[in-house]
């Protein structure tokens, strides 16, 4: 981690006049005036201790260097300005972060968002998905849902669904020979270990085949007929209703418990407890 760190106006008087190939262009740009932006990038020179760019009169180009740290510089300021309007989000009034997996997002909640929204249209709910579990204390979510929860300080801690496994594929790959078909395989529950210590019946499946660390992925994997695959019944019923996934057995295992945390500053919010009460509800009928 550096000490000190190049003044972040001199950053963007440099990334324009890169982008622009012209010190002029890029004070019009900035409304600065183009000795300011000569003194910007003099100063960032001086800090790197080495030159950005080589100048021709009026016309100036970039060193080796220059176009090292235009990239860096672009990457960063494009990053820099998409956190900053992300904070916009927290200043609507009826704004509710969920957070949850991609893979419970895509195939579950998604189709499901349009009558959560018909009943509550006042919740302006933001979805924010990531693949690890987010440390609630440090990151501002209003509630969790998720196969992987355990509980945490300042959260209650909700079961709110015990989910069952079970082998299926695309019914395009059912006249084709069990030890034929390609197997899928996934991480945690979905890992056929876990089929097999449960008492599962063999369908057929092989140590080699593909594999997936995203259960949502390997789901699409099984419904676009690539293999067998170990599903979620919670969140394989959209395939299964579309007729892009059959069941290979009669036989179900148990699987993950899909639980929730909210945290304690949302326990008492109204849009907290509206969404928590329609979740509830849709996975009661499920």
């Amino acid at each position: 981690m550096l000490k000190h760190w190049p003044p972040l106006n001199a950053l963007r008087g440099f990334e324009a006049a890169a982008r622009l190939g012209s010190f002029h262009k890029a004070a019009e740009a900035l409304n600065l005036t183009q000795s300011a932006i000569s003194q910007q990038i003099r100063s960032l020179e001086t800090y790197l201790e080495q030159p950005l760019f080589y100048r021709s009169g009026r016309s100036v180009s970039l060193t080796d260097a220059g176009h090292d740290l235009l990239s860096t510089t672009q990457s960063m300021l494009q990053h820099l300005a998409v956190g900053i309007r992300r904070l916009e989000q927290y200043r609507k009034p009826n704004q509710l972060v969920v957070n949850t997996s991609p893979a419970f997002a895509r195939h579950w909640l998604l189709p499901r968002l349009a009558d959560f929204h018909q009943r509550c249209p006042q919740v302006d709910l933001w979805l924010f998905t990531s693949f690890e579990v987010p440390d609630m204390a440090s990151e501002t979510i209003d509630l969790a849902i998720r196969d992987d929860l355990s509980a945490q300080a300042e959260c209650s801690f909700t079961v709110l669904h015990h989910d069952q496994l079970y082998p299926a594929c695309h019914p395009s790959l059912l006249q084709t020979p069990a030890q034929q078909r390609t197997t899928l395989h996934g991480e945690r529950e979905m890992d056929w270990s876990h089929w097999q210590l449960e008492g599962g019946e063999a369908v057929g499946q092989q140590g080699k085949g593909l594999n997936f660390s995203d259960p949502g992925l390997l789901l699409d994997a099984a419904s676009e007929g690539l293999g067998v695959a170990l599903v979620s019944q919670l969140l394989a019923q959209r395939a299964v209703g579309e007729g892009r996934l059959q069941a290979l057995s009669a036989q179900r295992v148990r699987g993950p418990a899909w639980a929730c945390l909210v945290h304690r500053d949302s326990q008492d919010d109204p849009l907290a407890r509206q969404f928590l009460g329609w979740l509830k509800g849709a996975l009661a009928v499920d």
